[in-house]
Formats: C-alpha cells, structure tokens, sequence
C-alpha cells in the first residue's frame, strides 16, 4: 500500500471498484452484424486478455462491417514508474514576455509559416495554434506583435510549403497533421523534413514543428524534426518553445 497522500507506483485499471481491472474497448471488425460476428469480437476480447468480456454494444457499419463496444475485466498491471513522459523543458511566458524576448534579441519580427500537408484538409489544429481566435482561451500566434505568422492552409504540396518558407525567410516551420490513415501523417513528416533538408544548407534550415493527435512526441529524430507536439497543445506553449529554441537563454531579456 502507498503512504497516504502519494501516488501508488502499480496500478491496474478501475470500472465499478477500486482495482477491479474492467477495461472498455472498442473495434471494428470486417463481418456483417450477427450472431457469428458477436462472437468473433468476443473471442479477440478474450484473446487480448480480456475474462469474463461482456458485448454492450453492436452496430453494422455498412453491409460488411460492425462495430463492437466489450467491457470487461484484465489482469494486467501498470508500473507507473515505468511510463515515459515528455517533460517540458522550457517556462511558458506571457504573450508579453515571448514579444519582449524576439524584440530584444532578434530585432525583428519572428517568421511562422504553417500548412498542413499531403492530402489533409483538416484545418482545425494549424488554425487554432496560427489563428488570433486561438484556443482553450488562449490567442494564437497571430496575435504576437513581434510574430509575422503565414498560414497556407490545407492540403499544401511539400514542395509549395519548402518554396514558400524559403520565400517567406521563415524562421520556423509549423505542420499540422489530422489524417492517420495507414500512417499518413509519418509518411508526409517524413518527406517534409527530407525536402526541407535537402533545400537548406546544414544548420540553415528552419525550425521544423510538427503537431497532431496521432504523434508520438518522443518520435522527433525518427521524423526528423526539432519538435512534435500531440493533442492539447496550447498556442502559448508553441510561442515558448519558439522562444525558447530560437532564442538562448543567455542572452533573453524581459520585456
């Protein structure tokens, strides 16, 4: 037992009482919707360690699929000691701090271009980081005096996007990415960041900066770029981090 007052280091999962081990998942399987295929997703359940699995919910996606909701108990523990989180390594600021900080070291207005690539048209990550409307009641970058934001939008051709940074002498690179299917996000990181190489020169290239709900924020050198940042993300955090890896510490006023 943990001391009261602190976090326990081996947990399972919670349903109807503490440390019951009940789990709900959900799942779709490429059978029309009878008996045969109720039992089918039992038995995944079953085989994923799930005993006893219960079925709350089933409903035909088509003529060819259901869908299934199962609930039920697993044994499994979790070391929460174990798990591996991103620490933020830099201090958020105000939007007069971050301001203060271009204008006194950079001497200029700090670029941002943003898109989002491939064949996404979901606009609604870039816009609430880039757009003065913001989100969860912060205001976007476009709301940063010292911050000169270019937003191309959706469904923006790798090539395009290099072209334009370049033209835009951007001084960051953000990319947002909804899409997930069959990977799509890593396959568009990983061209963008091998166009935007291949275009600079070394060490002269953007800061790249990617972001969505499907990113492992761990994955940045397997994606080859400077920073992910997964679902939540506040633009207030972006503005920090932008401070924080464009600007050295050292040399960073108050505003």
């Amino acid at each position: 037992m943990s001391a009261p007052g602190t976090a326990p280091k081996i947990v399972r999962p919670y349903g109807d009482t503490t440390g019951d081990g009940m789990v709900q998942m959900s799942f779709t399987l490429p059978l029309p919707h009878d008996k045969r295929a109720e039992g089918a997703a039992l038995q995944l359940a079953a085989k994923m360690g799930m005993d006893p699995a219960l079925l709350v919910h089933a409903k035909a996606m088509g003529p060819d699929f259901t869908f299934f909701v199962v609930y039920g108990a697993v044994n499994h523990l979790v070391d929460v000691s174990a798990v591996r989180v991103l620490e933020r390594e830099y201090p958020l600021l105000s939007a007069k701090e971050v301001n203060g900080a271009i204008k006194s070291r950079l001497r200029r207005r700090l670029v941002v271009v943003g898109a989002c690539i491939g064949t996404d048209a979901h606009t609604v990550g870039i816009d609430a980081i880039l757009n003065i409307k913001g989100f969860a009641g912060e205001k976007g970058l476009e709301y940063y005096r010292e911050i000169t934001v270019v937003n191309l939008g959706a469904q923006v051709l790798v090539p395009d996007l290099v072209e334009r940074a370049r033209a835009e002498k951007a001084d960051a690179v953000l990319v947002s990415q909804v899409v997930t299917q069959r990977d799509a996000h890593l396959h568009n990181t990983t061209e963008m960041s091998a166009a935007f190489r291949e275009a600079y020169p070394a060490g002269k290239r953007p800061l790249l900066v990617v972001g969505g709900p499907r990113f492992d924020e761990h994955a940045t050198d397997r994606l080859g770029v400077d920073r992910v940042f997964g679902k939540g993300t506040t633009p207030g955090e972006v503005a920090s981090y932008l401070v924080h890896a464009l600007i050295p510490p050292r040399e960073r006023k108050s505003a």
